[in-house]
């Protein structure tokens, strides 16, 4: 080697960065300052952030964060109980992958993540984010999975700027307030597969465009809008990928379509629509399905037999022919199921067409026989029927009237109707029907006028009957050839129609809402029993309305309705006059509900919402209203909880016994889990319902070990039990609570809800605290099931749901034909079901002395509701360093969250 040569190998053991690397350096290392700066940025915004998360130190080596080549790469902090809120400068971190920190309490506006092309993940749900900015989606080309759920944003639309994410697979923004129409977009991002977006305020239809599509789960149920979704469901037969298809509680209408072409799908949920027809054998046939629920909406025809291995719901709120799978229907009930068929099975025939005997009943538009054997007219006039006419209403033999005129009837006159020797009269005026006119016999009076087109063929593009892809969404027909005065003719008759179709509109709109109001007035209260033995006869309805939140956080007003003395708050007695005035004396507008001690009011005091008990005492004797008033007050005196509800004050004036309690605006679980036909209540998921079980273990806990003497509630039931805004419950009603002062007292009186009753109480009149707990099991036998306790309309072995539970709970195929069909359970769930179920088993143990005791009930839930993981928080002793210095040093880091804390958990006291 040469001279020249050694000097350039001892320059470069020197200089080792070869010289396009020493520009790299220079081209990054702003890149990297400037990920710096949003890091700090980050942890100065937010609050419980790792420990080890200290200015000065390589933020790549923080806990939670990912980096390479010193840039910020993702940001994995889910579940961490973290506050505070995101800053504005995120959106600078350019090779930024993924963003995990769902599951924490972040909120505040959530800042643009535009132009970050490199983000792949984005999990931001379960926190409080309040809204999120228009330019959100912009420039995320590369985003893969997004999921937004139960952020209380305000009101939002799904922006285009989504549709340039090529690569989407995930979408979740369930409970996310989202309003507007489903992007059609969607339809046509080629990897999505799973798209959520239920409890939020959608309106409109199923986009065209998701024909096809490569969705592969859906969920669109429980829209929080008046509208809800509506529409047809056609456009889900051409989504071949479809696996999970969940549309309840919406207001969907027409027939589900052939699903022979859905060879994958598994769960089939669209219970609680409108929806009408035939329940096509491709679903009852399908080979993949394992969940069906078609409960509550107006399907026809005979009822559907579903394989052993399906778990079907179908039962309730249905118009089926007969209540017997396999059973056949009538021969004249399958022919005019034809005809609705060709109408798209319109609704007004869904609800009136019940039973097996069309002669039988008011069947809209069938005319029988004095002898009710055989049909004679049909009369379809001024429907707004559109469709086609049924070649099948030839198998009606001994018809002699057809009555179809001023509806929107298309496609020709069949020619099977020439065979109806009886006919007399086809009136099939002013439709839009078209072709030849058949060879009807010359006693056959025909009116035909109105039809511009008949006569002639068809020309290209013309809509195809309800439910063909063409026809969906689309209100145009052909225009025919034909001179100027049929084409003005036709336009007069298409005005005529949008006009129909905008009257029908507004009725349909405002009988919706009077069907809403009479739903929300039809609860029929269920009183508790106060009798020595048991009832005659049990009552449909086992709603025994308690007082319904709202109040509980606004300290300043409380305070007005409490006085001060001793240094704790004492129940105020608030004067007549006051709550006469918060209630609009009282309005019969303003009841809530109705139990057995009487009325409630919802009312408003200083600003605040109230719900006001109005003692009935008369209906249940004197004495005894007397008795259970002041029972309340005297044990809504000594207890107060977080899981109770709030008592407010009272009033005695006369023959007036008033209660005020906190208002609760998400009704009682009871409605909830059983009376959602009215749309109000939605279905809660399976964690809601375990934070719900949790809340009441932990309130009747309270009451029986907890607080300054021991009670027992006596009525435990749903109705009892409250929820507010964020759905976490509070026990109410505590009229015939008893103080426990002995584990062997016996009652003269049985009081308490046939089918919640211990049984050595309901035998023996002895109560004790296990009285509750046996209660508290029947709840969480109706949480996982989502029956009533006590249900006649099924078969007597599963009329009581105790005695079925523990029936199936042995086995586990069986145990899953029980377990609410709403709930959607991965293998996590369905292991936390297992736990609570075997809870429910041991709180009904028909010995008292076998059931444990609700603080074991709080040992069990609690863990399967909220797991703590410690952080990575490690605390270095310096023996050489005093107690004092520690502070100061503590104090004097700035950036450290452990001391900001440690200050705040000194000043806040733990409920």
């Amino acid at each position: 080697m040469g001279k020249e040569e050694e000097e350039e190998e001892e320059k470069r053991k020197h200089f080792p960065f070869h010289p396009f690397a020493f520009v790299f350096l220079l081209i990054i290392s702003p890149a990297i300052a400037k990920d710096g700066d949003v890091m700090s940025d980050l942890a100065k915004s937010l609050t419980n952030v790792p420990s080890d998360w200290k200015s000065g130190t390589d933020f790549c080596k923080w806990s939670g964060i990912a980096c390479q080549g010193g840039q910020v790469t993702a940001l994995n902090l889910a579940q961490k109980s973290l506050s505070g809120n995101l800053p504005d400068s995120i959106n600078k971190l350019g090779s930024l992958q993924t963003v995990n920190l769902q599951r924490n309490q972040i909120s505040g506006l959530l800042p643009s993540f535009s132009n970050l092309g490199s983000l792949q993940k984005l999990h931001l749900d379960t926190n409080a984010f309040s809204s999120l900015p228009p330019d959100f989606f912009s420039g995320l080309t590369s985003l893969q999975e997004v999921t937004l759920d139960d952020n209380p944003f305000s009101p939002w639309s799904i922006p285009d700027d989504l549709s340039k994410s090529d690569s989407l697979r995930e979408f979740s923004a369930s409970n996310a307030s989202i309003s507007g129409t489903i992007p059609d977009f969607f339809g046509v991002l080629s990897g999505l597969e799973d798209l959520r977006l239920s409890y939020n305020n959608l309106t409109g239809g199923i986009p065209l465009s998701f024909t096809g599509s490569s969705i592969k789960n859906l969920w669109l149920n429980n829209q929080q809008s008046g509208e809800k979704l509506t529409g047809r469901i056609d456009v889900i037969g051409g989504m071949n990928q479809l696996s999970l298809l969940w549309l309840q509680s919406n207001s969907f209408s027409g027939p589900i379509p052939d699903v022979s072409n859905l060879t994958s799908l598994s769960s089939f949920n669209v219970r609680d629509n409108q929806l009408t027809g035939v329940v096509p054998p491709s679903l009852t046939s399908s080979h993949s399905l394992q969940n069906a629920s078609l409960s509550n909406n107006n399907f026809q025809g005979p009822f559907p037999a579903f394989p052993g291995g399906v778990n079907a719901d179908v039962s309730k709120g249905n118009n089926f022919c007969t209540d017997m799978a396999g059973t056949p229907c009538d021969s004249r009930v399958n022919v005019l199921l034809s005809v609705a068929a060709g109408f798209g099975y319109p609704d007004t025939l869904a609800r009136s067409w019940k039973g097996n005997n069309p002669c039988a009943g008011p069947w809209t538009g069938v005319v029988c026989d004095t002898q009710g054997n055989e049909i004679l007219v049909l009369n379809f006039a001024n429907q707004h029927f559109v469709g086609t006419i049924s070649p099948d209403i030839a198998n009606l033999t001994s018809l002699n009237k057809l009555l179809l005129s001023n509806n929107n009837l298309t496609g020709p006159i069949p020619d099977s109707l020439t065979g109806l020797k009886s006919l007399q009269l086809l009136d099939a005026s002013n439709n839009d029907l078209w072709g030849k006119v058949p060879g009807f016999d010359k006693s056959v009076t025909l009116k035909l006028s109105g039809n511009p087109r008949i006569g002639t063929e068809p020309s290209p593009g013309t809509a195809g009957p309800p439910g063909s892809l063409q026809s969906v969404g689309s209100g145009s027909k052909s225009s025919p050839s034909g001179d100027g005065s049929a084409g003005k003719s036709r336009s007069s008759s298409g005005l005529i129609v949008g006009i129909v179709i905008v009257v029908v509109v507004i009725v349909g709109c405002l009988g919706g809402l009077i069907y809403y109001l009479q739903c929300r007035k039809k609860n029929t209260p269920f009183k508790p029993i106060i009798r020595a033995g048991p009832p005659k006869e049990l009552p449909d309805t086992q709603l025994k309305i308690g007082i319904i939140n709202g109040y509980g956080n606004n300290t300043g007003a409380r305070n007005e309705l409490f006085s001060q003395g001793s240094g704790e708050d004492v129940l105020s007695t608030i004067p007549i006059e006051d709550i006469r005035k918060a209630t609009d004396n009282f309005n019969e507008a303003n009841i809530i509900g109705q139990g057995g001690f009487g009325v409630v009011y919802k009312g408003e005091l200083n600003g605040t919402e109230i719900a006001v008990k109005r003692s009935e005492s008369e209906s249940m004797g004197k004495k005894t209203g007397v008795a259970e008033f002041e029972a309340e007050v005297h044990v809504l005196q000594k207890t107060r909880h977080r899981h109770l509800v709030s008592f407010l004050g009272y009033c005695r004036d006369n023959n007036e016994k008033l209660l005020v309690y906190e208002y609760m605006p998400e009704g009682t679980l009871g409605q909830h889990l059983f009376d959602r036909d009215c749309g109000k209540y939605c279905a809660l998921n399976w964690r809601q319902r375990l934070v719900i079980a949790l809340d009441v273990a932990r309130g009747i806990e309270y009451l029986h070990s907890l607080a300054q003497e021991s009670f027992i509630h006596r009525d435990l039931k749903p109705s009892n039990i409250l929820l507010g805004k964020d759905l976490r419950a509070k026990v109410s009603d505590f009229g015939l609570v008893k103080l426990a002062d002995t584990e062997k007292s016996v009652m003269t009186r049985l009081a308490g809800t046939f089918g919640y009753l211990a049984p050595e109480y309901a035998l023996t009149g002895k109560v004790s605290t296990k009285v509750d707990v046996y209660a508290f099991g029947v709840i969480l036998m109706e949480i996982i099931t989502g029956r009533k306790v006590l249900d006649e309309s099924l078969a007597e072995e599963d009329s009581h749901l105790v005695v079925a539970f523990r029936r199936r709970i042995i086995n586990k195929e069986k145990f899953l034909t029980i377990v609410d069909s709403s709930l959607v359970l991965d293998e996590k769930a369905y292991e936390s079901i297992l736990q609570v179920s075997e809870l429910a088993c041991h709180c009904t143990a028909r010995e008292a002395n076998q059931r444990p005791t609700m603080g074991y009930a709080v040992q069990v839930l609690s863990p399967l509701v909220d797991q703590w993981v410690p952080s990575s928080f490690q605390y270095e002793e310096d023996s050489s360093m005093s107690l004092a210095s520690e502070l100061e040093k503590w104090q004097s880091d700035s950036d450290s969250s452990l001391f900001a804390t440690y200050k705040g958990s000194s000043s806040t006291s733990h409920y």
